[in-house]
């Protein structure tokens, strides 16, 4: 059994880090039962200057992309999640949030070994049902639905707890060039980035695994 352990740099309002993960929990089947991954979820923020309350998504793509290029990639999305089991509904996503509490309580559930469960009901949260993520009422909802004690999950986003932890990992890992997710690290060396297929990612664990490549 082959131990691996799998930073994924990503922020829950990135649709192809919604997509990345759905692409390694695929690549991880595939190449199961010869590995012991470690999976590690570390924070990203998009837009961190953004309001609590958010900014309308529409106005906010215009300002940065063209209309053509949105629908484009809205497109690809959709199908490329539909083809790994996920769901994305952008006539739900009128909002953009910001992300740093949701940040914060994804630490604490690393610490409460729920960290997995809770990173998908935030992308399924978001993507797929419209939530506001930034509210603390839903995050700590979406905590007790995944098993975590749900007064402890309030309790943590009232307090600010692990506000210092979640920015020196931001800083680690901006300072170590990571400017785009999803950005995958295996072993703390082999880098994959973007909303890559499963087969990216199968590569790369049997690569470290020893087992045999990916077939053509």
């Amino acid at each position: 059994m082959t131990q691996i352990r799998i930073d994924f740099v990503s922020d829950v309002s990135c649709p192809w880090c919604a997509l990345g993960l759905k692409s390694l929990q695929a690549a991880l089947a595939r190449v199961a039962p010869g590995i012991d991954p470690e999976v590690r979820f570390q924070p990203f923020e998009l837009n961190p200057g953004l309001p609590a309350q958010g900014v309308d998504f529409a106005t906010h793509m215009a300002q940065k992309y063209d209309l053509k290029a949105i629908a484009h990639s809205q497109e690809t999305l959709a199908e490329r999640g539909a083809a790994l089991g996920f769901h994305f509904d952008f006539a739900r996503r009128v909002r953009i949030y910001n992300t740093f509490d949701a940040h914060r309580l994804l630490h604490w559930a690393g610490i409460e070994g729920r960290q997995f469960e809770l990173k998908l009901a935030l992308f399924q949260a978001y993507f797929t049902d419209g939530r506001d993520i930034s509210d603390h009422q839903v995050l700590s909802d979406l905590a007790a639905g995944t098993g975590l004690d749900g007064t402890r999950a309030r309790e943590v986003l009232q307090s600010g707890a692990f506000t210092a932890e979640v920015r020196e990992r931001e800083q680690y890992y901006t300072s170590r060039g990571i400017h785009a997710v999803p950005s995958v690290i295996f072993n703390g060396r082999h880098l994959v980035q973007g909303g890559q297929p499963p087969e990216a990612f199968e590569q790369v664990l049997r690569q470290l695994a020893g087992q045999p490549a990916v077939p053509a």
